[in-house]
């Protein structure tokens, strides 16, 4: 059993890993990671620059992070850019997916030790954790830090959320609190998405307490996720209400509209 979307198509602008096959004299295949399909990055959206040779960019076997440009199901068939992807969605993308990662490696241990198919722990565990928390990881990471209640809340056995619990806080290595949310930022005028960049970056800026740390990345415009993390949850949620506070007003006054959304 896979955990891979082998049934999914992404949709036109997300960012997915990929794996580089072949590099040919006029573009790139892959295969994308998340979803077990192959995928065709052409040499003009490789950089921005020339390119006279797409090994000077990249080599078989690399783990890259590009972007959707079409996909059609039909001819199964995705086009896919590289030069696309600022180094701050690349290292966003590569966060996230690694952490994914860790998800299938504790499901792969929990089937093992609870004589499970990872089948049943796809549907009973996986779907609901990801529904619920936005990442398996997340979800796993709460358990290991709060105990069975995030598995109970999503239907979960108490039996099953023990044994979990117990594999989780076992692999996952807790040293911090975290509190997150969803910023929805917009703005119409011309300049707009400076704009939103700018009241962003002014909140992730804010002044912390040392051992904190705020994070703000794209979901899909105009969803921004917000991860704060630190010492106790009193602190960490004190941030959060700042950031929050910080990108709302700042967007306000540059004529956007910002709201959010805890959890």
């Amino acid at each position: 059993m896979s955990f891979i979307k082998r049934d999914e198509w992404p949709e036109v602008g997300e960012l997915v890993v990929a794996s580089v096959n072949k590099i040919m004299d006029y573009g790139v295949y892959v295969m994308l990671d998340e979803y077990g399909k192959e995928g065709f990055l052409h040499i003009s959206e490789i950089s921005s620059s020339w390119v006279k040779n797409s090994r000077d960019f990249v080599r078989e076997g690399e783990k890259v992070v590009l972007k959707v440009l079409r996909v059609d199901p039909e001819k199964s068939h995705i086009d896919l850019s590289l030069r696309r992807v600022t180094k701050r969605e690349r290292r966003e993308k590569l966060f996230l997916w690694k952490q994914n990662k860790k998800a299938e490696s504790l499901m792969r241990s929990a089937s093992q030790r609870l004589k499970i198919p990872l089948k049943d722990l796809y549907e009973k565990v996986w779907i609901p954790l990801e529904e619920t928390y936005g990442s398996v990881y997340e979800g796993l990471e709460r358990a290991a830090r709060e105990g069975v209640e995030p598995l109970q809340e999503i239907g979960l056995s108490k039996e099953l959320a023990e044994a979990l619990t117990e594999i989780a806080k076992e692999k996952i290595k807790i040293t911090s609190v975290k509190v997150k949310g969803i910023l929805n930022v917009t703005c119409t005028k011309p300049d707009g998405v400076l704009r939103i960049k700018r009241a962003l970056t002014k909140a992730e800026k804010i002044r912390v307490p040392s051992g904190s740390n705020i994070r703000i990345y794209v979901v899909s415009p105009p969803k921004y996720r917000v991860d704060v993390t630190a010492k106790d949850y009193k602190t960490a949620n004190a941030i959060l209400q700042r950031v929050v506070q910080t990108a709302v007003q700042d967007i306000k006054k540059a004529g956007g509209e910002g709201t959010f959304e805890r959890g």
